[in-house]
């Protein structure tokens, strides 16, 4: 195999030192490759870091670092976005390729480890050909040989060496198996000469050759870029901006050269694409072995059922109202279990401790005791739940299932004037809403990540599942995963609503617009693996509990100080909830609700601290009937408080009280954190005007709800 050689150049020193391991690391490594080829999951095998592992492209948007000690010392590892291609389509392909291709970026990274899917060689490999120009020592880490050999392929991991050129590291299928090896080979290449690159065809190598020439005689031009990558790219026009006059008017030279003198009938741009693809193929014929014997994939056989049109859509509804309906039947008995251990012995015991600290009675008992001991007993009996929801949740994801909700969505949204990839941040949004309205920028549009942030905050996060599992479970009992479950709909169904305004758009201010159709990478179907479950399963909680706990207890404090102001008479922390500056303000806003049915001030000062955070909700029932219970009584009992209150306020309709709370909770703004994020994104006006029709559609729909419901009930 023929191949181009070129000059290891040394990077300029920088301060690489780690924040947070505290250690300077030897050098730093960039893993690259397509989506789903296993690039997170290989991060966290050689760091340890449990970085969330998704089977869809957005997942890595935010760069990823972590420490891996290798034997050479600490090394610095860079989990870069899913990308097909160094030629950017979004930014988070473009943020891929400036870090490549520009030394003097920050992150620029001494050695890049390619991650190549085994069961799709070819792809893959087209990336490394662009990779390969870049001027980078290269070690390719093969993932997926379990997959590729139940489709009848094997790989030959030293005939590919051979024809690459490269060292190249077969990982197992959970890409533990396998770190030594890559360890020794990443040392290895550090400091090593610059990879082979594939040749384009005389023709065009003859043009990059001249090319290359002026550059190197041109000051400045090989500080930031490898020469050959720069002379390719001004051949295609890809970085035309980052090159002088005379360079450009070379390119323009040489191109029409290769029009006209060498046989490239079509656009240079397309004639270097075809000598790639030309190479990549020569290389797979001497690497790769077919069975042909191999029959359908079972991957295959089951899409044909699972993303069909008419049976897709349906299976999945089933799928996850059995996630919400098995969550809550199991988690129940294990909150009432927590909630008593709580109630009784932890508050006995918070009380004797007060006691013999001389503070019963004080304003600090009120405070720790009707606060927080409620609140932190109310957020510990809804661990069973979470962790339930986020194992279950686990398994689909890991399972290679939800991946495919993509494909059905597209269908769906793209009638609309929406990709189908607008559907990946807003599945990210059932998680949390932050990071979902950042992941709209995988797409490529302005118009589309504009209407797609709009859609964000009705998607219900994490944090609402925790007050529809508290209300459900109190007003409905056993429904209560149907009901969780119907709210789950009416969040899609409140997407398709916003999306039919992008509809009656698109005829006027996206009339000219044309969604792209939609590329994404479905992964195989796969048993979970235990482990990567209980890794992510145990992030997620962790995470929930950390930014709840400090919400929570920053709510509590807030709350408290206002509930201990008195408006009318009493003194500081002895004044009843109604009758202080908290109470007063909720009664104000509670005739708003009326029409809801619930047009109390409980419920109204709730739905007041949610706007901060969601997980508010919850601390601050349990803080607001805790202070308002007489002296003596049961503090803990707050669904049978709930059940009064709701009861009274809407006239003996419960049920249809509590469905509209759970409405107006689902359609109003999400939390502060996410107003920021859409601010950063899409600018303060159309910020504002979200959170306008967020407020809207939550009243009209809750007050809709309720008097249905009162109506048939």
């Amino acid at each position: 195999m023929t191949v181009n050689r070129a000059p290891w150049c040394s990077h300029t020193p920088r301060d690489r030192r780690l924040p947070r391991h505290g250690v300077v690391p030897v050098a730093r490594v960039a893993l690259v490759g397509n989506p789903n080829v296993g690039k997170s999951t290989v991060f966290n095998a050689l760091t340890g870091s449990h970085r969330h592992v998704g089977n869809w492209p957005g997942t890595t948007v935010h760069i990823g670092t972590g420490c891996w000690v290798t034997p050479a010392g600490p090394v610095e590892v860079v989990d870069l976005p899913g990308t097909y291609s160094l030629q950017p389509r979004s930014p988070d392909q473009q943020l891929v390729r400036d870090l490549l291709v520009d030394r003097t970026q920050p992150g620029h990274p001494d050695v890049v480890v390619v991650i190549v899917d085994a069961a799709n060689l070819s792809r893959n490999l087209y990336l490394l050909a662009q990779v390969l120009d870049v001027g980078i020592p290269v070690v390719v880490a093969l993932t997926m040989a379990d997959i590729a050999a139940g489709r009848g392929i094997r790989v030959d991991d030293t005939a590919l060496s051979q024809q690459l050129e490269l060292p190249v590291a077969p990982l197992g299928p959970r890409a533990r198996d396998g770190r030594n090896r890559l360890a020794e080979t990443v040392v290895a290449t550090l400091g090593g000469p610059a990879p082979a690159t594939p040749v384009l065809g005389v023709p065009i190598e003859a043009a990059v050759g001249e090319l290359i020439a002026r550059i190197v005689t041109t000051p400045g031009m090989t500080d930031r870029f490898s020469s050959r990558w720069l002379a390719l790219g001004l051949l295609t026009g890809d970085v035309c901006g980052d090159a002088c006059a005379e360079l450009r008017l070379e390119a323009e030279r040489l191109r029409t050269r290769l029009r006209a003198d060498n046989g490239v009938e079509d656009d240079v741009e397309t004639a270097i694409a075809e000598q790639r693809y030309a190479w990549v193929h020569r290389v797979v014929a001497a690497c790769l072995r077919r069975d042909d014997r191999a029959g359908q994939a079972v991957s295959d056989r089951l899409d044909r059922v699972l993303t069909s049109r008419w049976l897709g859509p349906p299976i999945f509804l089933l799928v996850m109202w059995g996630v919400f309906v098995a969550a809550t039947m199991v988690a129940a008995p294990l909150r009432g279990g927590l909630t008593s251990v709580v109630d009784g012995p932890v508050r006995d015991a918070v009380r004797w401790l007060l006691g013999v600290t001389h503070l019963a009675g004080t304003w600090v008992a009120g405070l720790v005791l009707d606060g927080m001991v409620s609140d932190v007993g109310q957020l510990l009996s809804f661990v069973p739940l979470v962790v339930i929801m986020f194992v279950l949740l686990a398994v689909l994801e890991d399972s290679g299932y939800l991946a495919r909700a993509a494909f059905l969505a597209d269908r769906f949204l793209r009638p609309l004037g929406l990709p189908g990839r607008a559907f990946l941040p807003l599945i990210v949004g059932f998680g949390c809403n932050v990071p979902s309205v950042v992941g709209t920028r995988i797409l490529d549009d302005a118009r589309h990540r504009l209407l797609t942030c709009l859609l964000v905050p009705y998607v219900t996060c994490s944090a609402r599942l925790t007050v529809y599992l508290l209300v459900a479970t109190v007003f409905f009992g056993d429904r209560a995963g149907s009901v969780v479950f119907a709210m789950y709909v009416l969040s899609v169904a409140l997407v398709a609503l916003v999306v039919l305004v992008g509809l009656a758009l698109r005829h006027t201010v996206f009339r000219h617009h044309v969604p792209e159709p939609l590329l994404l990478e479905l992964p195989p179907y796969r048993l979970p693996t235990a482990r990567l479950v209980a890794t992510q399963t145990w992030q997620q909680l962790v995470a929930f509990l950390r930014k709840a706990g400090g919400l929570v207890l920053t709510t509590v404090t807030a709350v408290w100080l206002l509930t201990a102001i008195p408006l009318c008479g009493g003194g500081f922390g002895t004044v009843d909830v109604s009758g202080s500056l908290y109470g007063g303000i909720s009664a104000v806003v509670a005739p708003v609700f009326a029409p809801a049915g619930f047009g109390d001030w409980h419920a109204t000062g709730a739905l007041v601290t949610g706007f901060v955070a969601k997980e508010a909700v919850v601390s601050t029932f349990a803080q607001t009937y805790g202070a308002s219970a007489p002296s003596g009584a049961d503090t803990g009992d707050l669904d049978t408080r709930l059940r009064t209150t709701f009861d009274q306020s809407s006239g003996g309709h419960i049920g249809a009280a509590a469905l509209a709370f759970l409405v107006f909770l689902l359609a109003y703004t999400p939390c502060m954190a996410t107003v920021a994020a859409q601010r950063a994104e899409i600018g303060a006006r159309w910020t504002c005007i979200g959170i306008g029709m967020q407020l809207a559609v939550a009243w009209v729909l809750a007050t809709l709800v309720f008097q249905i419901g009162r109506l048939i009930t």
